[in-house]
């Protein structure tokens, strides 16, 4: 595999050339995934202004960096340049810029005052779409002051007073990202897609389903979605072994998991345990009640 430095970074990392993208692995803007780059815009890329690239490329940065820490997949063209330029979701002000770190902090812990190392910090500005190191620490500094985090070094904790600013900032926007493991995707998806990942979503987490566990490699989709994930929800129906290992691989990686069966299939679990007490259910409308619940006390006891 290839080397290349990251247009919006500047890191040097490894391109992985597929389909008509490069993707680029594990560089600042994405530090635990990667994105794509269209191949036909590389040389637009290239092509930019000077002065175009000083002002959009730490944004662009930024936005990838976002994007994929919300476990969602970033194919750039050279068209994003301006859509992600006068797009109203831009954080324009200090105070907005702020909001996004606090957003981040949750995102990556269960609680208040649980710590969330930023590494390199020298090189994490882009946590709050700032254009140097220099705004961000300033950033810092008064969230510092507003009493919404604290700092040791490279560890940010965020406070009670942070947590609950977080919470409300979010207003909407994707918290966590949820990976859903089911027996029969193409049968069951889109019943959950009406009843059940509305649910998930207004519970603050952004679900996606795992395509054809049964299918997929070690190393694959599904390894990298439970790698970035904050929950996994697995469903029994048919008693596919696949869902059982992807989910007892997630609480290998100490993910929280929450178990679901149809009423059906509830009385022959192939796997008996005190880590397997499935919600047993009879229409998605029932499991999304249960969900709700579930995730709304979840949310609460963090």
């Amino acid at each position: 595999m290839e080397k290349k430095r990251c247009f919006f970074c500047n890191e040097t990392v490894e391109v992985d050339v597929r389909s008509d993208c490069e993707w680029y692995i594990g560089c600042n803007c994405s530090p635990d995934g990667e994105y794509g780059l269209r191949s036909e815009s590389i040389d637009q890329f290239h092509s930019l202004a000077y002065a175009v690239k000083r002002e959009m490329f730490p944004i662009i940065s930024a936005y990838i960096r976002e994007k994929t820490d919300c476990g969602e997949e970033v194919r750039l063209t050279i068209e994003d340049v301006n859509s992600i330029k006068h797009s109203a979701d831009r954080p324009a002000t200090v105070k907005e810029k702020g909001a996004r770190l606090l957003q981040y902090l949750h995102r990556h812990s269960s609680g208040p005052n649980e710590p969330v190392v930023i590494h390199p910090f020298s090189r994490s500005f882009n946590l709050t779409y700032s254009l140097t190191l220099q705004e961000f620490v300033y950033i810092i500094t008064n969230l510092l002051d507003e009493q919404v985090i604290e700092r040791e070094g490279n560890t940010l904790r965020l406070t009670e007073k942070g947590w609950r600013e977080a919470v409300a900032g979010l207003q909407g926007r994707t918290y966590k990202p949820c990976v859903v493991l089911l027996s029969d995707v193409h049968k069951q998806h889109p019943e959950w897609s009406n009843n059940i990942l509305p649910t998930i979503e207004r519970c603050g987490y952004i679900p996606q389903v795992a395509e054809k566990p049964e299918e997929d490699l070690p190393g694959c989709q599904t390894d990298r979605l439970l790698s970035k994930c904050k929950l996994v929800i697995a469903d029994l129906s048919g008693h596919l072994p696949d869902v059982y290992f992807a989910a007892g691989l997630a609480l290998g990686m100490n993910k929280t998991v929450i178990w679901t069966v149809p009423r059906s299939d509830a009385g022959r679990l192939p796997v008996r345990s005190e880590l397997i007490r499935p919600m047993v259910w009879g229409t998605t409308d029932e499991l999304a009640a249960m969900l709700h619940e579930r995730l709304t006390l979840f949310c609460k006891d963090k």
